[in-house]
């Protein structure tokens, strides 16, 4: 599977729950070795596998579960497989830890604007600008104190954002890559430059997943920091044209 890096590691988890339910037990190898194509790197540069011991159950995921509602995707039964095979690196902790500092991450007073624009549109249908904003509205009126963290690789969304929440946003101006609005995507368009940012990205995907809110679009890397987070609380979802709150 040679594509976007969370369209990969998706493929990689999917596989790994076909294996687990086929033989009700841990594979002896994982060969990832033409998994990242794109990004010049290897699997275990983004993620170590721990000693953590997965107890069988019959686990219901696919990689198209990106597409759907995601209060039917049972996170904490799938939370084993993503603590065993993709615990960040160390290195990648340390990336974390630097950005935390350099933009002083308050993560209770932190709501996640996360557009994935572009290309994204040949698969889900995007929200405007003006829904997020709208939505955010609603956030900052019952915390005033909250911050946006604008996330983005399309240039025009994070240039409103700013405009929009001139005193309440920050974004990572020296961590991530954004384009004009095409129908393409940075890891295209800037292909040479992948083996560098995609550290960075899996460290924001991580900084993203412990915010007090997340307001984000459908697709893989959305699906992800749901992974990560292991809860839906204060996250809402852009499926069919509304925004979901997602909660058990």
């Amino acid at each position: 599977h040679v594509s976007g890096f969370f369209s990969t590691c998706s493929v990689i988890l999917s596989e790994l729950v076909i294996y687990f339910n086929t033989f009700k037990k841990e594979p002896n190898l994982l060969n990832t070795n033409h998994c990242f194509q794109w990004y010049g790197n290897n699997f275990t540069e983004y993620f170590k596998i721990t000693d953590k011991k997965i107890d069988y159950f019959n686990i219901n995921y696919h990689h198209d579960n990106q597409f759907i509602n995601y209060k039917n995707v049972n996170i904490t039964n799938i939370y084993p497989f993503i603590e065993k095979y993709f615990s960040p690196t160390n290195e990648i902790t340390n990336i974390i830890k630097n950005m935390e500092n350099k933009y002083n991450i308050d993560y209770k007073n932190t709501c996640v604007l996360f557009y994935r624009g572009n290309d994204k549109n040949k698969e889900v249908t995007i929200a405007s600008y003006d829904d997020y904003i709208n939505k955010a509205n609603e956030v900052l009126i019952k915390n005033p104190n909250i911050k946006f963290l604008i996330q983005s690789d399309e240039t025009e969304f994070i240039e409103k954002i700013i405009k929009k929440f001139p005193n309440n946003h920050f974004y990572f101006k020296d961590e991530i890559r954004h384009i004009k609005k095409c129908d393409s995507s940075v890891d295209k368009k800037m292909f040479k430059l992948n083996k560098y940012y995609s550290k960075f990205f899996l460290a924001i995907v991580l900084i993203m997943s412990k915010s007090n809110t997340i307001l984000f679009g459908t697709g893989n890397i959305s699906l992800w920091i749901l992974f990560y987070r292991q809860n839906f609380n204060n996250v809402f979802q852009y499926l069919n044209n509304e925004w979901i709150e997602l909660y058990f």
